[in-house]
């Protein structure tokens, strides 16, 4: 895969805004292996390669089995590998990724508002825009994966 385009440096100011954004979430209080792992998930909706790569990595480096990791696209049906709260991230994150289709029903709002206070439920939707907005720039302009650089001989 070849960059079309290096958004990073052609647009600084863009890219610190987004930065500023994902700062605030990193600091939100948060779990952080909670929004790795929507930011995975959301990438895998997406298809984003780059997101994918770099997330999964991300949650190697924290401590997370692959076990776990490789069950996030199926998470509904990993039992008690992921904790309720997890579930709810992954199910609002799906359905918020899925806009478009989903309309984002009250069933889902009321799924995720059981089990997040109303900042945490906007913190995390903020993420999961920012995830969807982040997956489009990598794929538009064809960011390469670490693991796809790492096998060019």
């Amino acid at each position: 895969m070849t960059q079309r385009l290096n958004y990073e440096k052609t647009s600084p100011g863009g890219v610190a805004a987004f930065g500023s954004v994902y700062g605030y979430i990193m600091q939100c209080g948060l779990d952080q292996v909670l929004v790795d792992l929507v930011y995975l998930r959301v990438s895998q909706i997406n298809g984003c390669a780059y997101c994918i790569d770099m997330h999964t990595r991300d949650l190697i480096k924290k401590g997370i089995k692959i076990d776990k990791i490789v069950l996030v696209p199926v998470w509904h049906e990993a039992g008690a590998l992921f904790s309720d709260q997890e579930r709810a991230a992954l199910a609002w994150s799906e359905s918020v990724t899925r806009v478009a289709q989903s309309g984002v029903p009250d069933e889902a709002f009321q799924a995720a508002i059981a089990v997040f206070s109303e900042k945490e439920l906007a913190d995390l939707t903020m993420a999961i825009g920012l995830m969807n907005a982040y997956n489009r720039l990598a794929i538009s302009f064809r960011s390469t994966p670490k693991a796809a650089l790492a096998a060019v001989p």
